[in-house]
């Protein structure tokens, strides 16, 4: 922890906190034992004195206290912990206050002993005689380390009250994993419907722009082979229209390939993989040693870490070969992608590594990278299949 200097802002706002927090938790704390009486209205209301509380600890400390989602009722958990926090508070407010009060204090009484004796009137006059400059210098010792100690006791005091409201104002453990479980759930469906519509448009595509394509593509053929007497501007513009429709049908393909290959469904990742490496313009040794087949998420997130690690290779490594390996060990898919390039790839290089890490991270995979300049890159990749 740093330890804040007597004249920062964030000692002067630690011990602004502890202080505005007397008289507010003691307001709030009193309402709160007053209310008590109409237990459906203070159901009601102890929502909005939290509000207040979490108001105080963002503006002081710049804290986020986590809201409840739980229904305004006295029988819920949440309502409880709420008035023990506005009853407690104030207890916690005005012992933290008085020390650092005292603290504070102090050593201002101690620095001071310095001045002449008619502007010295310090609440140990009367047992020590200050005129003794040995007793002033004692004073001068202890206000300076009162001075130190003060800040330190502000944040800590700011820190145990923190602790408290985030104890009983925040959500509970058992709120807090069926929140973490219910975004886990949220997550996931996102994923798999994103996954369902990649593939249904990679459907759409092999279906109907791409044999319409197809078609067209050999139209052109056959009329570019068979209409030989026409003109020559006729001629070279069907043969023109005859190489842009192939084009069109090869980037088509490739782009369809990249969305989620039909062939990945059919007969998942070992052959998909293998239509992958041949297209490769380096020679590429592939292993995949899978038992059981992951989920079609898991299986789509994999292919294209391979897919977009050796694109990258080919883009930027100058890489004479390379190695894939996938193999499934219980409820983890290690997938590893192993070149002799150039190396140095990092991260945040702009070459498509940040967006296959994010993709990994979207299945909560796990992904290290090792490219030290002069290679090899090596892209180590840990799936889970549940």
């Amino acid at each position: 922890m740093k330890v804040p200097r007597p004249w920062s802002a964030r000692a002067w706002l630690d011990t602004a906190h502890v202080t505005v927090g007397v008289p507010v938790s003691l307001l709030l704390g009193m309402l709160t034992l007053a209310l008590a009486v109409v237990p459906p209205l203070l159901a009601r209301v102890v929502p909005r004195f939290t509000g207040v509380q979490r108001s105080r600890f963002e503006a002081f400390l710049g804290a986020r206290i986590a809201a409840v989602r739980s229904p305004a009722r006295l029988r819920a958990p949440a309502t409880w912990r709420q008035i023990g926090y506005h009853l407690l508070s104030p207890w916690v407010s005005v012992i933290a206050a008085g020390l650092v009060a005292a603290a504070w204090g102090g050593s201002v009484v101690g620095l001071l002993a310095f001045l002449p004796a008619k502007f010295q009137k310090p609440p140990l006059e009367f047992l020590f005689d200050l005129r003794d400059n040995r007793v002033v210098m004692v004073y001068m010792l202890v206000g300076l380390a009162l001075a130190l100690l003060a800040p330190l006791l502000a944040r800590g005091m700011a820190a145990l009250d923190l602790a408290v409201a985030r104890t009983l104002l925040g959500p509970s453990r058992s709120e807090l994993d069926q929140r973490i479980e219910t975004l886990t759930e949220s997550r996931a469906g996102v994923i798999d419907a994103a996954d369902a519509e990649r593939r249904r448009i990679e459907r759409d595509l092999h279906d109907g722009a791409q044999q319409r394509l197809v078609s067209l593509a050999m139209n052109l053929g056959l009329a570019r082979a068979t209409l030989t007497d026409l003109p020559d501007p006729a001629r070279e513009a069907i043969a023109q229209a005859h190489e842009e429709a192939k084009q069109a049908l090869k980037e088509l393909r490739d782009f369809v390939r990249g969305l989620h290959p039909a062939v990945l469904n059919d007969q998942g990742l070992d052959a998909a993989l293998s239509g992958v490496a041949a297209r490769a313009p380096f020679p590429v040794k592939l292993h995949v040693d899978i038992d059981r087949r992951p989920t079609p998420t898991i299986e789509a997130v994999a292919f294209f870490v391979v897919s977009e690690a050796l694109t990258n290779t080919a883009k930027h490594a100058a890489a004479t070969k390379a190695e894939v390996r996938v193999r499934r060990e219980r409820d983890r898919l290690h997938v590893l992608v192993w070149d002799d390039g150039c190396g140095g790839a990092r991260m945040d290089g702009g070459t498509g590594l940040r967006g296959l890490a994010q993709r990994v991270d979207s299945v909560d995979g796990t992904l290290r990278l090792s490219s030290p300049l002069g290679g090899p890159t090596t892209i180590e990749v840990e799936l889970p299949c549940e």
